[in-house]
C-alpha cells in the first residue's frame, strides 16, 4: 500500500502544470449558483422580513452569499490540489467525520425537531455534509485498493459495506433518515462503478427498504410524512399542507410563471420556501418553460460532471468525480421528485439553490475537486490491474 500511494502521487504530482481545468463545466456550476441566489432572494426575502420585523429582505441571500465566497474559495483552492491528495488523506478525513457526527449527540443543537447542528464559536454547521464527502473519497480509495477483487462478496459488499455501516449508524442515532437514504443511493452507485456485482446490490436494496420500512414504523413523524405524500387531501390543515401549498404553487405558474419576484406563496403560505420546497417557488414564478431550463441545466452540469469522471487517467480519480456528481444528481433528483409530491417529504435540499450554508460550500468546494480531476482529461491514461 505504501508503494501504490507514491507510485500514485509520483504520477499525479507532475504532469497536471500547464493544464487547464475544464471550463464548460465551471461555467455550469457558476450559473447554477447564480441563479441559485437570484432565487435564493426572492423565495427568501418576505419570510425575512417577517423575521426582521420588516427591517431587512436579504436576511437569508446574506448568509448564503457569504456562504458561497466560502465556497468559491474552496473550490479554486481545491481545483488546484491534485487527486492524490485525497487518496492520501482518506481515512483520516472519515475518522474525523465519525467523530463530528458522535458529537452532534452530545454537543449538537437542535433547529426544526432535529438535532443535526454543531454551533463552534458562532459558526453553525452539518457535520452530515461533510460526511457525505469523506465516504466518497474513502470508497474511491476502497475501489482502487481492491481493484478487481471488488466483484467479490468479501470485498465488494463487505468491505465497501462496513464503510458506510460506520458513517450510516451515528446518523441513524441522530434519526436523520434522508441523509442515510442519500448516502445510501451514491453508495449503490460508486459500488457498482467499483465492480460490485449487481446481484448482491439488489439485495441490498431490498435489505434498505426493509430497513426503511422498520425505521419508520418506529419513527411517528416519518409515518405522518408517508401518510400526507399519499393523501394530503386529507389533512390540508397540518400534515397535508405543505404538500398541496407546494402544488399550489406550481399549478399557479402556468407555462411562463408568474414573473420572477411575483410569488404568491412564499408570503408565508408555503413553509420552507426559501429551502427544501424553493423549487416549488421557481415553478410558479418561472412557470414550465423556466423550470425546464433549470432541470436542463442541473443535466448538463450532471452529464458533464460524468464526462470528466470518465476521462480521468486512472480508477481513484474517475471514481471519485462519479461519486461527487452522483450526489448532485441524487440530491437533485430526489428533492424535485418531494416538491411535485413524486415522493414523501425527505428533507433533502436542491443543490446551490436551497438556502443552507454548510452544503453550499461544501458543494463548491467538491466541485473544485472535480475541476482539479479534470485537469489531467487529455493527458495519457495510468493502465491499472
Amino acid at each position: 500500500m505504501a508503494m501504490e500511494g507514491k507510485l500514485h502521487a509520483k504520477e499525479d504530482l507532475h504532469p497536471r502544470v500547464g493544464e487547464s481545468v475544464d471550463y464548460p463545466f465551471l461555467l455550469l456550476v457558476l450559473l447554477l449558483l447564480t441563479v441559485g441566489l437570484a432565487m435564493l432572494y426572492s423565495a427568501s426575502y418576505a419570510q425575512s422580513e417577517y423575521d426582521t420585523s420588516y427591517e431587512i429582505s436579504t436576511k437569508y441571500l446574506q448568509k448564503q452569499a457569504v456562504c458561497a465566497a466560502i465556497g468559491l474559495a474552496a473550490m479554486y483552492f481545491f481545483s488546484r490540489i491534485p487527486a492524490y491528495v485525497w487518496y492520501r488523506f482518506a481515512w483520516p478525513l472519515y475518522i474525523f467525520s465519525i467523530v463530528l457526527l458522535l458529537s452532534v449527540l452530545v454537543i449538537g443543537e437542535e433547529v426544526n425537531g432535529a438535532k443535526r447542528w454543531i454551533n463552534l464559536a458562532g459558526i453553525q454547521f452539518q457535520p452530515s455534509e461533510i460526511a457525505k464527502f469523506t465516504m466518497i473519497v474513502l470508497f474511491a480509495r476502497l475501489t482502487r485498493h481492491f481493484g478487481p477483487e471488488a466483484k467479490t462478496f468479501r470485498y465488494g459488499v463487505l468491505g465497501f459495506g462496513m464503510a458506510l455501516m460506520g458513517i450510516l449508524v451515528p446518523l441513524a442515532l441522530e434519526k436523520h433518515l434522508s441523509a442515510i437514504m442519500l448516502m445510501g443511493m451514491v453508495a449503490v452507485v460508486m459500488m457498482f462503478v467499483a465492480g460490485t456485482q449487481p446481484k448482491w446490490l439488489l439485495a441490498g436494496a431490498g435489505a434498505a427498504v426493509v430497513f426503511v420500512i422498520i425505521y419508520i414504523s418506529f419513527m411517528g413523524y416519518a409515518g405522518d410524512r408517508v401518510s400526507a405524500w399519499l393523501h394530503p387531501e386529507q389533512d390540508p390543515g397540518d400534515t397535508g399542507y405543505q404538500i398541496l401549498q407546494s402544488l399550489y404553487a406550481i399549478g399557479s405558474g402556468g407555462l411562463f410563471g408568474l414573473g420572477y419576484g411575483k410569488s404568491r406563496q412564499k408570503y408565508l403560505y408555503l413553509p420552507f420556501q426559501y429551502n427544501d420546497y424553493i423549487f416549488a417557488i421557481v415553478c410558479e414564478e418561472l412557470g414550465l418553460v423556466g423550470a425546464l431550463a433549470i432541470v436542463v441545466l442541473f443535466g448538463l452540469t450532471i452529464v458533464r460532471g460524468y464526462w470528466i469522471a470518465l476521462r480521468a487517467r486512472d480508477r481513484f480519480s474517475t471514481v471519485l468525480a462519479a461519486g461527487l456528481i452522483t450526489l448532485i444528481a441524487v440530491q437533485t433528483i430526489l428533492n424535485l421528485c418531494v416538491v411535485t409530491n413524486l415522493l414523501p417529504s425527505t428533507g433533502i435540499a436542491l443543490p446551490f439553490f436551497s438556502y443552507g450554508g454548510t452544503a453550499l460550500a461544501v458543494n463548491l468546494g467538491e466541485m473544485g475537486i472535480v475541476l482539479s480531476i479534470s485537469r489531467g482529461r487529455n493527458l495519457r491514461k495510468i493502465q491499472e490491474a
